[in-house]
């Protein structure tokens, strides 16, 4: 077997592989040995069918087979050998490869394209900065999660009479009327109709609740209550969105049943719901550890800033890098068969920005010895738990818990790649906040999120 590879302008690859008879018959006669054992046909007993007629039915198959897999083999031992950053997938070259016949011994010659990865160095040290955003946990912030977890804790009390200013929900039955003014005749009737009044589109219909008491009647018309969602209406009145669509009918609407939401006291059963039994005896240490769960978090937030503001450093330092464009949307093209030219032409170029950093990170990853392994995913995993229950209200989770939601995450594998690289994320933002210098800026949370809406 020869195997040669020629790389003059350093991105297009040419990879010419000949494999000779003997490369691939002792494999050849093996398996069509293990076909034999096997083989069951009409007049021969089992395993004693002859082998000339085993070659003539299965030979070529079995050829085709073996010299493929010997491809693979030894291509892509050759790239891992040579150390040649591939990227994409090997393809066969259109101009030189060469029609094979495989009912000949050999020799078989296969050209290969391959698009390889420019040359260029990605370096992070003390004499580079890079902006790092501190973002600022003050009383406002604060104030805004006491107030979530007392919502989250609150409860409805039943009153006798509605005030929109507290949104307040009310319960009763709906009577479809004619157009007399009359209750309609098979007309809709449902009966314990759940209405926030606060959440009607059009003042005219919602002013219509004002006052309104236990007992009250009120006459109002959901399709102008709601003159562009069928889908209100469907659920108000229980009907289909068909006949939703067509509803034009006024409604009377008896008040039965009138609830006030209102938020959880700021007190010790407060704090034990949210942290754990006598885990936090005062507002201030309640308000102080808060404070530390939003910052936090907010951490997160400002690491992820942070490797967004290393990333444009480092594609603005390494400069413009030149890729093998007709290889490479060639190989986006076989990868996209169902999608066509136009979705490669509509693509590649944000596919390459997307490149160029993947080939950046790659050698910031390598450089600073950035490895992960099933621990530092684990803990990711549960992290990313620990977060979704927070945006949730839910902060004292116990471990148990948050290990079996860690471990259901672990076991879908589409979970699984985006968990590695949020670990490796995780290690190489505090490998080089410790190798850069941090250019520190403090900022409030609404102007943070203000600046990421804009990018």
């Amino acid at each position: 077997m020869n195997i040669s590879f020629e790389n003059p302008d350093k991105i297009n690859g040419q990879l010419t592989l000949t494999i000779e008879k003997e490369d691939y018959e002792k494999d050849v006669e093996k398996q069509l040995k293990d076909y034999r054992k096997k083989a069951n046909m009409p007049g021969f007993r089992p395993g004693m069918v002859p082998m000339g007629l085993i070659k003539r039915q299965y030979g070529e198959a079995v050829k085709v087979d073996v010299i493929n897999k010997l491809i693979g083999e030894k291509l892509y031992g050759y790239v891992r050998d040579n150390k040649i950053q591939m990227l994409g997938e090997p393809l066969p070259n259109e101009e030189k490869q060469k029609p094979v016949d495989f009912k000949a011994d050999g020799p078989f010659e296969f050209v290969f394209d391959i698009a390889v990865a420019p040359e260029f160095k990605a370096e992070l040290g003390e004499g580079d900065t890079v902006d790092y955003y501190d973002i600022e946990v003050d009383d406002e912030l604060v104030n805004r999660q006491v107030d979530m977890f007392a919502s989250r804790a609150g409860h409805y009390d039943k009153v006798e009479d509605y005030d929109p200013a507290k949104n307040d929900m009310l319960k009763g039955d709906l009577r479809e009327l004619g157009p007399d003014g009359n209750a309609k005749e098979d007309g809709v009737v449902v009966e314990g109709a759940v209405l926030m009044p606060e959440y009607i589109k059009v003042e005219e219909q919602k002013n219509l609740f004002d006052g309104a008491k236990l007992g009250s009647v009120i006459t109002f018309n959901p399709k102008k209550a709601y003159p562009e969602n069928d889908a209100e209406i469907t659920s108000l009145l229980k009907i289909d969105k068909e006949k939703a669509a067509t509803m034009e009918s006024d409604f009377t609407y008896l008040v039965t049943e009138i609830s006030r939401f209102v938020k959880a006291e700021v007190n010790q059963e407060l704090f034990d719901n949210v942290f754990g039994k006598d885990e936090v005896k005062s507002e201030e240490e309640f308000r102080q550890k808060i404070s530390e769960g939003i910052k936090a978090q907010l951490a997160t937030d400002s690491d992820y800033k942070f490797l967004l503001d290393v990333r444009k450093y480092m594609e603005d330092k390494v400069g413009e890098l030149q890729f093998p464009d007709a290889m490479l949307k060639r190989v986006m093209l076989k990868n996209n068969e169902d999608r066509g030219q136009k979705f490669v032409d509509d693509n590649y170029a944000a596919s390459i920005v997307e490149l160029k950093w993947h080939l950046i990170k790659e050698q910031l990853v390598a450089d600073n010895g950035i490895k992960v392994d099933d621990n530092d995913v684990k803990n990711v995993a549960k992290e990313t738990a620990r977060i979704q229950f927070a945006q949730y209200g839910m902060a004292n989770v116990p471990d148990e818990y948050i290990e079996k939601y860690a471990s259901d995450m672990l076991k879908e594998r589409k979970n699984v790649d985006s968990l590695v690289d949020r670990a490796v994320d995780v290690k190489l933002i505090e490998a080089l906040k410790g190798k850069v210098k941090l250019n520190k800026k403090s900022i409030s949370l609404d102007d943070f999120n203000k600046m990421m809406q804009e990018k």
